[in-house]
């Protein structure tokens, strides 16, 4: 009965729980234990105190999800520990936070140097959450410019060894595309621990036997190479001939075409 309130109470309960949260769970937890080794004491009485432990807090979240101030009082804010890079000592010692357990929590998000943080906030579920310094931030494509493809789900098509005919389907493939991609890397759909298809359409698999080695498909690669290599010589022979037309014509392809391989790039680096 205590499992099925708890799930009911939802996922909450067993992580990033909430001071409200944290006594409910520790209430029900006692309250178990009480009738589970009290003979004496009358059955329904506990059941009745696990009811109504179980209503209050269920309703709570029910009038917190409207009421911002209640939310607040029980749930608790987020403090500033560091705003501007500068340390908020006053903050810290609200939260009961020293030196140490700050410089803990920083290294635990990978900064080791406090200069580098810009902006940090203790949340109520007492995570630190850290913003570095935009000179300090990972350099990602959108900074340089570049455009990739869109990250996508990848699906599961074999589990356990038993293909997902289903999933298959919905990705429009079949079992006979699935048999000829593991026939191309030498192994059948029994051997397959997970096969997972990615958004490019490509079949990737961690196989039952660790030692075998699983090839990787170079089709992409050499696909990519070859309309580099297209382009190097529309452009050679567009250097090389005396016809002028001829030469505007290699010049003009071989420049829609190195338009066409910076696009495609990114998906046939994959």
């Amino acid at each position: 009965m205590l499992f099925i309130l708890t799930r009911i109470l939802g996922k909450k309960q067993i992580s990033q729980l909430t001071f409200f949260e944290y006594i409910t769970g520790i209430t029900l937890g006692e309250l178990a234990g009480f009738i589970s080794t009290d003979v004496e004491a009358p059955y329904m009485y506990g059941v009745v105190a696990l009811l109504v432990w179980f209503t209050v807090p269920l309703a709570m979240e029910y009038v917190t999800l409207r009421n911002i101030k209640l939310r607040r009082w029980l749930d608790g804010t987020g403090s500033v520990v560091i705003r501007d890079g500068k340390v908020l000592e006053a903050n810290l010692q609200k939260e009961r936070y020293n030196s140490h357990e700050l410089m803990e929590e920083l290294r635990k998000k990978n900064v080791f140097n406090l200069a580098d943080v810009e902006f940090a906030i203790l949340e109520a579920s007492g995570d630190l959450n850290v913003l570095l310094k935009s000179e300090n931030q990972p350099l990602t494509p959108k900074h340089l410019g570049m455009k990739v493809p869109a990250s996508r789900q990848t699906h599961e098509v074999i589990v356990d060894g038993k293909v997902l005919d289903e999933r298959l389907a919905e990705l429009g493939h079949s079992r006979a595309w699935l048999n000829a991609e593991l026939e191309k890397i030498g192994v059948t759909h029994d051997n397959v621990f997970i096969g997972q298809v990615d958004a490019a359409g490509q079949l990737h698999v961690d196989l039952y036997d660790d030692k075998i080695t699983v090839p990787v498909s170079d089709e992409k690669k050499l696909l990519l190479a070859t309309l580099k290599k297209c382009e190097a010589d529309m452009t050679i022979f567009g250097l090389s001939t005396r016809h002028r037309g001829a030469a505007a014509m290699y010049q003009r392809n071989a420049e829609l075409l190195e338009k066409q391989v910076q696009k495609l790039t990114p998906f046939l680096k994959q």
